[in-house]
């Protein structure tokens, strides 16, 4: 949809055509539906949103598997500035866009409440690995479990706790 009313572009980075982002907020993901469609596998259904505001240019993450980054930082929310490297999934495009002169986006401010604490550290597990499921509770039949084998000082020590 090339026209006057391009509020900017997603250049391919490694070649390809630039996606142009031609509305004020666009849905980007896998679904027939969304305004910036990325038919690929890593890819979530509703991927992320970006958003024109006051002429400058937000991602916020929708909470997709693979995520955003922004010039290589996972974020769940970010204004973009021209040069940035958006990272939707593993697929990277260069913003292209002319903001207001003179002017700078607001701060970001992170919702401390949005991610919890291992998440923010790194230490998360990834929602795509699967649970271990519960070993079975204990029946009759089973055998009861292996007795740990103590050293004769081990002995000692429970005897000696025991007298106190």
């Amino acid at each position: 949809m090339a026209s006057s009313q391009v509020l900017g572009e997603l250049i391919p980075c490694g070649g390809g055509d630039p996606v142009p982002l031609f509305k004020g907020k666009l849905l980007v993901g896998r679904r027939s539906h969304c305004d910036i469609q990325l038919q690929f596998p890593n890819i979530s259904s509703h991927h992320c949103e970006l958003e024109f505001i006051n002429g400058f240019w937000r991602v916020q993450d929708l909470g997709s598997s693979n995520g955003v980054k922004i010039n290589g930082e996972r974020l769940d929310s970010k204004w973009l500035m021209p040069g940035d490297v958006l990272a939707i999934g593993k697929h990277r495009y260069e913003v292209h866009y002319s903001p207001p002169d003179g002017q700078r986006p607001p701060e970001d401010q992170e919702d401390i409440f949005s991610r919890g604490l291992l998440e923010k550290a790194g230490l998360a597990r990834s929602r795509e690995l699967p649970r271990r499921p519960a070993p079975p509770p204990p029946t009759p039949e089973s055998p009861p479990p292996p007795s740990k084998r103590t050293s004769p000082d081990d002995d000692e020590a429970m005897k000696w706790l025991s007298e106190l």
